[in-house]
């Protein structure tokens, strides 16, 4: 809370998070712990869980409102994504599961796969090496003997 500007309407009072049950007017639901802003607003603050009227699920870390820190988001398709967020996006090291089970577990940066990882396809084949969003060229394909 240290960092905010003056100014900012999300900037948070320095109270200790409340946690309460919330339901949006568009049929999402949060519980959780969060502060006032210094507008008087409640923004998520501290960890909870956000159900998406769609059934998107995350449960983690919050701060001034934003998927911030460690956390889980599920897709109701089988979708899940387990590790670092920043600013409401995929950042930092984690492990997304796609609906076919295929995973990916390495870097991401900005929702896209950044940097080294190692991608697991849906018969089980393991693929390595740097990853940069749709491309990732130089994989190399492990094989067991």
């Amino acid at each position: 809370l240290s960092d905010q500007k003056e100014g900012d309407p999300l900037a948070t009072n320095e109270e200790e998070p409340t946690n309460v049950s919330y339901v949006f007017p568009n049929g999402d639901r949060y519980e959780g712990e969060c502060c006032r802003s210094l507008s008087g607003a409640l923004v998520r603050n501290g960890t909870g869980k956000h159900t998406s009227a769609y059934g998107v699920t995350y449960t983690g870390d919050w701060c001034n409102d934003k998927m911030q820190g460690r956390g889980t988001l599920q897709h109701p398709s089988g979708a899940a994504y387990e590790g670092e967020f920043k600013d409401n996006m995929y950042h930092g090291a984690g492990t997304y599961t796609f609906p076919d089970a295929s995973v990916y577990k390495g870097h991401f940066q900005m929702n896209r796969l950044e940097g080294d990882g190692t991608f697991v396809d849906s018969q089980g084949a393991v693929w390595k090496g740097e990853f940069h969003g749709t491309a990732a060229l130089g994989l190399k394909m492990e094989h067991s003997l």
